[in-house]
C-alpha cells in the first residue's frame, strides 16, 4: 500500500511540474506573439476540448493520459 501511494504521489508530482514547464513554452510563445493553435498537456485522444475566445482561437486540450507534452 505504501508503494502505492509513493507511485501515485511520483505521478502527481511528474504531471505538475510537466504542467507548469510546458505552460511556460506555452506562455513565451505568445508573449513572443506567435500564435499558438493548440495547447495540450499529454497524449491520446482528447477528453475534453476548449476553443479560446482570443485572437487566435488557440485549441486547449485535457487528452487521455496527460503525462508527456505534445
Amino acid at each position: 500500500m505504501r508503494m502505492l501511494v509513493f507511485i501515485v504521489a511520483f505521478l502527481v508530482a511528474i504531471g505538475i511540474l510537466v504542467a507548469v514547464h510546458e505552460f511556460g513554452h506555452y506562455w513565451v510563445a505568445k508573449k513572443l506573439g506567435f500564435k499558438v493553435l493548440r495547447f495540450s498537456i499529454g497524449f491520446g485522444k482528447p477528453l475534453l476540448t476548449h476553443v479560446g475566445h482570443d485572437a487566435d482561437r488557440t485549441e486547449y486540450v485535457s487528452p487521455r493520459f496527460p503525462w508527456a507534452a505534445t
